[in-house]
């Protein structure tokens, strides 16, 4: 369709540059307009006998221009009233910007959970930074420190939304305040944007090896704790320097303690579900003995899949030869349980079900997958000696289970020397295996009360059992200025799976699948309850210790979420 004479063809500039192929020649003349019935119109078009308005001087009217008021306009160009110094103001939601105040006196884990989930618009001024001259370090080597302070918190099993407020609080105190910090299970990223019109800095690191070390947790705690205090003033070279002594530093426990420990611990669980002196010494000699063949495995670069079967094999071993030698005083179910309590993913358990509480789902999908490859390892590993057992005549009995253990005190300390076995096998340091020593034995009360004495469901026992440790080792923490792995990690000790693990599998070597797969479930259950009871207990002590100077609900935003959407 040819437009007529007068209509918006002739508003665009005639230019010697550029030339369509479709223009006419010059001084040839238009074709005459088809009758107006047969002619297809537009709605927006000038009616016949209007002149539109010649532009303003000075203001272009092409498709490039900023200020054509009809015209389209390039969505890049400022506005017609943009002014670099009388610029408009910034726009203000009708709800307000919620202020936040955060004090120097709450720790940095509580003030760094409060920026996370605010918006980068809503986010108070940076804090003082960490400078010894005026020049600001270079933000790459600030993102570099970042990245390497992530990596050992998420190797070390810290979770996801505590790694990100550690890289959170690194990156402010040395002045990068619109930082955003990702956290996966392997992958570790962080991305600085100076200001809206720069280009952002974006590093990452990749998380290759996995090791339980919480003396270089704790270490790496103080380290950040150092960092984000403004009477510390650490420099960057200064912190490089301790993060390179937390890496050099060796573990305060040697090996042959580290396999002392994983035997009381198994011995300590045998006596938990009923097991004698006897006992005792047997699932210690079958966990240290399970220990050192998982140590040789690692030796030669075998998965830790295989690992895991290695070491499940000679505690589920040792109780088939036990059945076999027909010792009425002597319950193989229990040597077998206790060499169970070692091997359970516990740790890696609720630090799957805190990420996924707290909103970080691949983070919480990648560990709990870990967790189902280790049960299926450490299931692997015993159903091997199982049927081995069955074939050469064992006779297992399944009803073991339905004898009560009603020992108050020997059960009480031997979860205590349970939970102590466990910390030295977490690398604890020495000043927190007392509290943590504590902590284990108030949970094992607590359950005892309520799952032997007052008869309440042993699921519902455990989780307020856990809901206590959780709550506990916040406090603890919160007191040392740490991290609370380390005084909840192994106070869960006495409240895994154990017996209920057993006893499915010996359902299923025995063909009996719907007794076995129900123990299994109850197991299972069991586990979900020690993992949201943990992470539900510290939620409570967070709930109410509120930030100190906070106004305006400072404390960590909750996703606002109703009914799925």
């Amino acid at each position: 369709m040819v437009a007529e004479a007068g209509g918006p063809e002739d508003e665009k500039p005639q230019s010697d540059e550029a030339h369509s192929a479709f223009a006419r020649p010059a001084g040839t003349e238009p074709p005459a307009a088809p009758p107006e019935e047969d002619s297809p119109t537009s709605e927006f078009a000038l009616p016949a006998g209007v002149t539109p308005e010649p532009p303003a001087a000075g203001s272009g009217s092409g498709p490039g221009s900023a200020s054509g008021g009809d015209t389209g306009g390039s969505a890049f160009a400022p506005p017609s009233t943009y002014s670099f110094r009388d610029s408009p103001p910034v726009f203000t939601p009708a709800h307000g910007i919620p202020m936040v105040k955060l004090t120097e006196e709450a720790p940095w884990q509580d003030r760094m959970r409060t920026m996370l989930r605010l918006p980068v618009a809503e986010r108070p001024a940076p804090e003082p930074i960490q400078r010894h001259d005026e020049t600001a370090p270079a933000v790459p080597r600030v993102l570099d420190l970042t990245l390497r302070i992530g990596e050992l918190l998420l190797a070390g099993g810290e979770g996801a939304e505590d790694v990100e407020a550690a890289m959170f609080a690194v990156t402010r105190s040395y002045g990068l305040d619109r930082c955003e910090p990702t956290v996966t299970f392997t992958l570790l990223s962080i991305s600085h944007q100076p200001s809206l019109v720069d280009d952002p800095v974006t590093a990452s690191r990749t998380v290759r090896r996995r090791g339980t070390d919480y003396t270089r947790l704790a270490a790496v705690f103080r380290l950040i704790d150092d960092i984000t205090t403004v009477e510390g003033e650490v420099s960057l070279e200064e912190a490089y320097r301790r993060l390179a002594e937390i890496r050099r530093n060796r573990h305060p426990y040697p090996g042959w303690v580290l396999t002392l420990a994983a035997g009381t611990l198994a011995g300590a669980a045998s006596v938990l579900v009923g097991g004698g002196a006897l006992v005792f010494l047997v699932a210690m000699v079958g966990a240290m003995l399970g220990d050192r063949l998982a140590w040789l495995c690692a030796g030669r670069g075998l998965p830790e899949f295989y690992q895991f079967v290695v070491a499940a094999m000679p505690p589920a071993a040792m109780g088939v030869a036990l059945t076999l030698t027909h010792w009425s005083d002597v319950r193989p179910s229990a040597v077998i349980t206790g060499g169970l309590f070692a091997l359970l993913p516990g740790r890696a358990l609720v630090a799957g079900v805190q990420d996924g509480l707290t909103g970080y789902y691949i983070t919480a999908s990648a560990r709990l997958l870990e967790v189902m490859y280790f049960f299926i390892a450490i299931v692997t590993g015993v159903l091997l000696a199982l049927y081995g057992g069955l074939q050469l005549g064992a006779e297992l009995n399944p009803e073991a289970r339905l004898i009560s253990h009603d020992r108050p005190v020997i059960q009480i300390l031997a979860s205590m020397v349970l939970t102590l076995s466990f910390a030295i096998l977490l690398q604890q340091e020495r000043a927190t295996v007392l509290a943590v020593t504590l902590n284990g034995g108030v949970a094992w009360v607590v359950f005892g009360a309520m799952a032997r004495t007052g008869g309440l469901s042993a699921v519902a026992a455990t989780a307020a059992a856990a809901g206590l440790v959780g709550l506990f080792g916040q406090l603890f923490s919160r007191y040392r200025y740490t991290s609370s792995l380390p005084y909840i990690t192994a106070a869960i000790g006495p409240l895994l799976p154990g017996s209920a693990t057993y006893f499915g599998l010996l359902g299923v070597a025995q063909n009996e699948l719907d007794r076995g797969l129900a123990s299994l479930s109850t197991a299972v259950a069991t586990a979900l309850a020690i993992a949201i009871g943990v992470n539900l207990g510290s939620e409570i002590s967070r709930l109410f210790m509120r930030v100190p100077g906070a106004v305006g609900g400072a404390n960590r935003r909750a996703a606002k979420r109703t009914r799925g959407f």
